[in-house]
């Protein structure tokens, strides 16, 4: 008998570790909305919700970057000499820059009006309207005009990032979301990665309906555009609350899921009644506005490589027209994988402001090779080192944020800030990197110099902040954000 139950007991089963952990961490055993799905059913809901929401808004980001970066691209294909663009009426800056201030001044009253409207209904509208007006700009015949179509664009552009950051934000809890953060921010960058080589393939049209190569570039990817806007409204999904009448995606049960970790997570699914002085009260909180200047500061170098880079590598490094389109993917691919390992491991470790830290001093290696160093590899190679760390930074950013925050209105709130932000460090990325500067650009180089160190104090700065709210929640002291035993990430 004895020996029988030895046996029996050899042959028992070892508990599932990964399951333990999880209903430690999501009260699985308390909660009958969780305790519905096994680890791996749930696990298969979470795939479709990526499958239908970081690749629908991934996909639609890249069309956005596609259509705000592809100046660049246009300019080399001619565009600048037949709208009359030079040095003295420094149009080409004008153009560029003008965008930025309609994105930046219209994000605030966006991310209330794609919670108000929502968001199938909101986003699919604007990226048709974008889409319109990029068709337009294959028409125009002076750069005025076409400053004047750019000044649309971002009114149209301003409600499309943030309202993803803020959707994305309000589905996963806070230390999953990383990775979403980066599968959404990765496609998107492909626009980046690859938009040179389409434009290339594009300015072959090249008399095509008496047109020059430039114009077909905006003209074909506007039509795209419109036509991804009629997808995302058949594919974009709602608010979790709302998501069990979004075309059948979720049943109730499903819904009540994901709505349930978001409660155990941080309990801030439910949305308080809007008002404008309860909403506007959110900017006294510092922390706001220092993710705001990490963003803006990041952005500097994004948008400063995204607009400059194939203009740097023709007329810097000397590469011809095709190389020059074409040489800026791979640092853009490689940037690609850096997001994805560093989107793993923040959020298994909980760790986003260290991960920023090591992208900054990257970018000023790479930055600092790029700008003072002469030879063409070396520099090439700076670009790739640059170029990672200010893209892979974006996603960390959005996630930092979005893991220090609750409620929202408040996720709304500083959603615009943050990409508030990110519009005016184009305004600074675009107007720093100056022709008269050609071919060096050692000025705009010393600028994103500059806006890297600025980050790494601001995260230390932050860290410190965050450290003290910790330990008074940990002596018993006051809550964060409202919310017992809720505790910064660092």
């Amino acid at each position: 008998m004895a020996e029988h139950t030895a046996t029996h007991d050899v042959e028992k089963p070892a508990p599932d570790m990964e399951q333990e952990e999880f209903k430690k961490e999501f009260n699985y055993d308390t909660d009958p909305r969780i305790n519905a799905f096994t680890l791996k059913e749930q696990r298969k809901i979470y795939r479709r919700i990526d499958l239908r929401l970081v690749v629908t808004l991934g996909c639609m980001y890249m069309i956005s970057l596609l259509d705000r970066t592809n100046l660049g691209a246009a300019s080399v294909a001619g565009m600048q000499k037949e709208l009359g663009m030079n040095s003295i009426n420094n149009a080409y800056t004008i153009v560029s820059l003008v965008f930025f201030f309609p994105y930046a001044i219209c994000q605030p009253p966006a991310t209330v009006a794609i919670r108000k409207i929502g968001p199938r209904i909101f986003l699919s509208f604007i990226v048709f309207g974008w889409g319109v007006v990029m068709i337009g700009f294959g028409f125009v015949h002076s750069w005025q005009v076409m400053a004047g179509l750019r000044v649309i664009l971002g009114i149209f552009e301003a409600g499309f990032y943030p309202g993803c950051v803020y959707l994305l934000s309000t589905w996963y809890p806070r230390y999953e979301l990383q990775k979403r953060n980066a599968g959404f921010y990765l496609i998107g960058s492909m626009a980046s990665a690859f938009g040179g080589i389409l434009a290339y393939g594009l300015m072959q049209l090249n008399g095509r309906a008496h047109l020059s190569g430039w114009r077909w570039i905006f003209i074909i990817e506007g039509v795209l555009t419109c036509v991804l806007a009629f997808l995302a409204y058949l594919l974009i999904v709602d608010f979790p609350e709302n998501s069990p009448k979004s075309w059948r995606f979720l049943s109730q049960k499903e819904a009540d899921l994901v709505v349930a970790r978001i409660d155990h997570d941080r309990n801030d699914v439910e949305t308080s009644p809007f008002h404008l002085g309860s909403y506007l009260r959110n900017g006294l909180d510092s922390k706001v506005w220092g993710f705001a200047w990490l963003y803006m500061l990041t952005t500097t170098n994004t948008y400063a490589i995204a607009y400059f880079l194939p203009i740097i590598l023709q007329g810097g490094l000397g590469f011809d027209v095709a190389r020059a389109q074409c040489l800026v993917a791979p640092p853009y691919v490689a940037s690609a994988l850096v997001m994805i390992i560093q989107g793993y491991f923040g959020d298994k470790w909980h760790l986003r402001g260290p991960i920023i830290v090591f992208n900054c001093a990257l970018g000023i290696l790479g930055l600092g090779l790029l700008g003072y160093v002469t030879h063409s590899g070396v520099r090439y190679f700076g670009v790739f080192l640059a170029t990672i760390a200010c893209n892979a930074n974006c996603p960390v950013l959005l996630t930092y944020q979005s893991n220090n925050i609750r409620g929202q209105w408040k996720r709304a709130f500083t959603s615009a800030t943050l990409i508030g932000g990110g519009a005016i460090g184009g305004i600074i990325g675009t107007s720093v990197f100056r022709p008269v500067d050609s071919p060096t650009y050692r000025p705009g180089i010393l600028a994103c110099l500059i806006a890297n160190v600025l980050m790494i104090v601001i995260v230390l700065l932050l860290s410190l902040k965050f450290y003290r709210a910790n330990k008074r929640v940990d002596a018993g002291g006051k809550q964060i954000e409202g919310y017992p035993g809720f505790k910064y990430t660092f």
